[in-house]
């Protein structure tokens, strides 16, 4: 049996087994699918692997099976929250099944995201999970060629690479809207990033927009203005400070995402103008700021981890074999908190 100390990865699959005292398809089992292996038996078979340092070797195992066992997820952002309950959905779902989870970063670009896919591609990904539906005609092509589960998240799709996963961005921006007109508010803003640059803002803002139109009302619209896309709390607070300088003609803002809400939450409160009372505040996402805030911010609440979750489960049923429905519809919740 090696050493403790022998080199790394000099270890075999059957020194592990010897050590654990089972035998070697169940240490291959505990490794691949630790789901479905008694506790005991997996805590024996994990200080084995510790103790003699081994290391599976996943490129005979993906040769010899023809599945890599790993999925990919790119998302727009590593520097914030928005999307951590997503990734988190679909780690948990592909763990138990013995896959992995690499994640990357497109940096809001669909140039990069295209980039990154097709580094990817080289590396035989058993799946791809993407964010949003917005990606260049190249994208597309690269994997409805490449014969892979491919599942869009964060918004719904008329036309999925694959599969889609999601909920409408526009009738949450209208719905949003319609509630803060239910209490009274008639002078509203709409505080988001460039139109141009991200799909899912985008149609909130048209969903803000035919609420408006709809209500006889005419809709106004702030830029988000900094470096972090407008999807930081400094971004919030500059757009309270011009915001509230506007008073009495605006008497509402909805930001197109719970964390400038909570900095211009934050602005009101230095400036001391009152919330709701001098000027109302809704996000989107319902995070934990927006709970936590003081007042509680009224928001849409989406379902990230469930998202995250059946994106997930759908790529491990086509994998499989099966036919999971093409497009899943989540839905929203508009969570009305004492900031409007």
């Amino acid at each position: 049996m090696p050493s403790k100390t022998a080199a790394p990865g000099s270890a075999r699959l059957a020194d592990v087994a010897r050590l654990a005292g089972v035998s070697a398809m169940t240490v291959s089992r505990a490794l691949r699918l630790p789901g479905r292996v008694a506790p005991q038996t997996r805590a024996r078979v994990d200080e084995a692997v510790r103790a003699l340092g081994y290391v599976p070797n996943l490129v005979a195992g993906a040769l010899k099976s023809q599945r890599s066992r790993i999925v990919v997820a790119i998302v727009p952002t590593l520097t914030s929250a928005i999307f951590a309950e997503t990734v988190d959905g679909m780690t948990e779902v592909l763990r138990a099944q013995g896959y992995q989870l690499l994640l990357a970063n497109s940096g809001y670009a669909p140039e990069t995201e295209e980039g990154l896919v097709t580094a990817f591609l080289g590396r035989r990904p058993d799946g791809m999970i993407l964010t949003g539906t917005q990606h260049t005609p190249e994208l597309r092509a690269q994997l409805r060629a490449a014969g892979i589960p491919v599942v869009e998240t964060w918004e719904l799709a008329a036309d999925p690479i694959d599969m889609n996963v999601g909920f409408s961005n526009r009738a949450a921006g209208r719905r949003l809207t319609e509630a803060l007109l239910g209490r009274g508010h008639r002078r509203i803003v709409f505080a988001g990033v460039d139109p141009a640059f991200e799909l899912r803002s985008r149609r909130r803002a048209q969903g803000y927009r035919a609420a408006m139109r709809a209500a006889g009302l005419a809709p106004a619209f702030h830029r988000l203005d900094d470096a972090d896309r407008g999807l930081t709390m400094r971004s919030g607070a500059r757009a309270a400070a011009a915001l509230t300088a506007l008073r009495p003609r605006i008497d509402a803002v909805i930001f197109s995402n719970d964390f400038p809400a909570f900095g211009a939450l934050s602005e009101c409160a230095r400036r001391a103008i009152a919330v709701p009372g001098d000027l109302a505040i809704a996000g989107f996402g319902d995070f934990e700021v927006a709970r936590e805030a003081h007042p509680a911010l009224t928001t849409v609440r989406v379902p990230g981890r469930e998202m995250g979750r059946r994106a997930a489960a759908m790529i491990l049923e086509r994998i499989a074999g099966g036919a999971p429905a093409r497009r899943v519809d989540l839905g929203f919740e508009v969570v009305l908190r004492d900031s409007a």
